[in-house]
């Protein structure tokens, strides 16, 4: 038998015939090694240098990382300024605080933002802030110039950033060509290094994003110019930035940094000590010298030109190539033992691999058999189909569903067994789901029952000369579409008496407000005649009348009296119901102020210490807010009358996730157990000799409140105040 029989029997390669094959492996081993010793040197500078060319672009991939991470961050900050005029230093601190800059991002010293501002805008912004905070916003370097850049927002703030707040970035050369050149292309744009963008921080750069009104980019130059804000900028540290991106460990290994955008930048070295740095001045290493590789990358960043030199100095085996002399001949002869055991692995892999054909058949027949007791057995119809849509194959569900033996299915034409075929609504649902898809047909059986079937085709692969093409399942959903029918049914009918129900309430909201109307209109004749009567009866013939007789008369008349204010109450309440509402914004602090000077000219001698935080602006109709706030200061006004020290306050609270305004007072209060009646018409909770008011306030507060779409509750402590609070959301709901 020959050698090669010998092998595909998975018998032992002879030792001879082995010993022979080691002998030629060695010779070509040894032949290969005086070759490979001879250009070994200029191999292996060839290697170290595509290493260090390799490793330097993944250096360089992690400094583009890191800049479009500073970049990403800096663009967020631009779209919370698009989202608002001018966020508030909280706003700007959470969003700083959310990026965690000094765990995540070590290099960066911070996020500000620089705002553009003309002298006259510089000057408003000033009293703004004089008037928010109550301390001067001073512009560092001062004085007058066309166009200044304050950083007005910084986070975080440190010892070393505390001065930082309106230092003017326009004054600063390098910034102020990044920040033209972000205006001009709408764009992030990166500074030239600088010696040192904070004290004792080193060397720096800055990233700057410009930030446009209303959040809309320009389409030209000027228009950017007109329309820009300012600027979000993330000023780092080119040492620690350099840092995260150089690998750990290797010794020998530095770069440096030369920005050749208009002239050579300073270098930036690693400051890590197992980390050698590239001479700055060094010049090329000599021909012929070890003195390792070097390797340079020039980038485009963000509108500057980086030159990137990398540089690996020699290991201490680095001299001898690869491997020496006798190194390459002890890797020829394990080649040859390698060599000889890969032939006998040859064999007893092919032995190997007739036994795992056959357990693999074996397999086969099991997974046939597995899918031939599925679809046998499923309780959904399954049938095989070859290229030419008959059945090849079916179970009995499906002879269920068809009514006809499994005997009977074979070879007919699948198509024809239903109705309702719709060729372009098949094609699409082929091309929209690929090898699978589904469609509906109708089944008439033979006794002329109609039903409804899902049908699911599944491309399916058959042996070698088959014609199977396609697995298809059947299900009848007639059950399931008559059910939905009849739910489709329902919910027509439901919206019907929604609609009806609807109908009636309105016109029934409708009548009520027309009788509160007209009955407040016709009792006015009766009141007036019993107030003019009553008077008439005093003048006339008052002396015939006792003490008694003229109290009687005068409580008459106050009757009369109080009966026409709580009809004047009913036409209020009838007016906030009626009227239109217009939606403009609003200046709620500005309106309490004006109703709380009118308060104040009503009782001039009265000392109330009324607090309005500034800035509270809603949209609504302005006189239903009016009337409003007006009831509600008017209230906490004139339940405050025998307090000591009486205080009011109109503020802003956040509380469950939700933004209210509140107006609180610390009066008389009142028992929470009957706070269900705040807000019903004519419901006192104070006797009306100790309080006057109609009780009609609260039911107004109401009214115009839920007209507007929003909410309110009240809460109160006897002999420790009150507290209202609303909301006035933009969407009327």
């Amino acid at each position: 038998m020959s050698t090669r029989d010998d092998i595909s029997a998975g018998e032992p390669m002879p030792a001879r015939q082995g010993y022979m094959l080691a002998t030629l492996v060695l010779v070509a081993s040894l032949s290969l090694v005086v070759i490979y010793a001879m250009g070994a040197g200029n191999r292996e500078r060839a290697l170290a240098e595509a290493r260090l060319a390799v490793e330097a672009e993944q250096v360089v991939a992690g400094l583009r990382q890191q800049l479009l991470t500073y970049e990403l961050i800096t663009r967020g900050g631009v779209s919370l300024l698009a989202a608002v005029d001018r966020p508030s230093p909280r706003q700007w601190r959470n969003y700083a605080e959310g990026l965690d800059l000094p765990r995540r991002f070590p290099a960066m010293l911070g996020l500000c933002y620089a705002a553009a501002m003309s002298p006259a805008q510089l000057q408003d912004f000033q009293l703004e802030q004089r008037q928010a905070t109550r301390l001067l916003f001073r512009v560092d370097p001062p004085g007058a110039r066309a166009e200044y850049g304050p950083i007005v927002l910084l986070e975080p703030q440190v010892v070393a950033t505390a001065d930082a707040v309106g230092f003017d970035m326009l004054t600063e050369p390098v910034q102020a060509a990044a920040m033209s050149a972000a205006r001009a292309s709408a764009s992030a744009r990166i500074t030239a290094p600088m010696p040192a963008v904070q004290q004792g921080a080193g060397p720096g750069l800055v990233i700057y994003a410009p930030v446009y009104r209303s959040g809309i980019v320009p389409a030209n130059a000027s228009a950017r110019t007109a329309a820009l804000a300012g600027w979000v900028c993330a000023p780092f540290r080119l040492d620690l930035f350099v840092a995260n991106a150089l690998p750990e460990g290797r010794e020998g290994f530095s770069m440096r940094i030369v920005d050749i955008g208009e002239a050579d930048g300073p270098t930036v070295e690693a400051t890590e000590a197992e980390l050698p740095v590239f001479p700055v001045d060094g010049a090329a290493p000599a021909a012929g010298t070890v003195e390792g590789a070097s390797h340079s990358v020039v980038e485009e960043v963000y509108g500057r030109r980086w030159r990137l030199d990398f540089h690996q100095d020699p290991g201490p085996d680095d001299d001898a190539g690869l491997l020496g002399p006798t190194g390459t001949i002890y890797v020829g002869m394990l080649a040859s033992l390698l060599l000889f055991a890969l032939a006998m692995i040859l064999a007893r892999t092919q032995s190997r691999a007739q036994q795992i054909a056959v357990r693999m058949s074996e397999s086969y027949r099991r997974s046939e058999q597995r899918f031939r007791a599925a679809m046998r057995f499923s309780a959904i119809g399954k049938a095989l189909l070859d290229r030419d849509g008959r059945i090849i194959d079916s179970n009995l569900a499906l002879a269920n569903i068809l009514r006809a033996s499994p005997e009977e299915l074979l070879g007919r034409d699948f198509e024809g067994l239903f109705t309702g075929f719709d060729s372009a609504a098949e094609t699409r649902a082929r091309e929209a789901t690929g090898s699978a898809y589904r469609v509906t047909r109708e089944l008439r059986r033979e006794d002329g029952d109609l039903r409804h079937v899902h049908l699911t085709y599944a491309q399916v692969p058959g042996e070698e000369g088959q014609g199977i093409a396609s697995l298809v399942q059947v299900e009848d959903i007639s059950d399931r579409l008559r059910a939905e029918a009849r739910v489709l049914a329902l919910n027509r009918t439901l919206e019907a008496r929604v609609v009806l129900r609807t109908r009636e309430l309105t016109r029934a909201n409708e009548e009520l407000e027309s009788f509160a109307y007209t009955i407040s209109h016709d009792l006015r004749a009766p009141l007036r005649a019993i107030d003019g009567f009553s008077r008439m009866v005093v003048d006339r013939h008052g002396d015939a009348f006792d003490e008694t007789g003229r109290a009687y008369i005068a409580r008459v008349r106050a009757a009369t009296a109080r009966m026409g204010e709580l009809i004047d109450a009913l036409l209020k309440m009838s007016r906030v119901s009626r009227g239109e509402l217009k939606r403009e914004p609003l200046d709620l602090s500005a309106m309490a102020d004006d109703l709380v000077a009118e308060l104040r000219q009503a009782e001039p001698g009265r000392e109330v210490d009324v607090r309005i935080e500034p800035g509270l602006h809603a949209s609504g109709d302005s006189a239903l807010v009016r009337n409003l706030l007006g009831n509600l200061l008017a209230n906490a006004w004139k339940f405050t009358r025998d307090a000591t020290g009486a205080r009011i306050g109109f503020h802003r609270v956040s509380e469950g996730g939700h933004d209210w305004f509140e107006i609180a007072d610390n009066g008389v209060g009142f028992d929470q157990a009957y706070a269900n009646k705040l807000f019903r018409p004519f419901q006192r909770l104070h006797a009306a000799d100790a309080f006057s008011g109609e009780g009609i306030g609260l039911a107004s507060v109401k009214r115009i409140i839920e007209r507007h779409g929003g909410t309110i509750t009240g809460a109160g402590v006897p002999g420790q105040g009150a507290r209202f609070r609303f909301t006035l959301p933009d969407d009327p709901g």
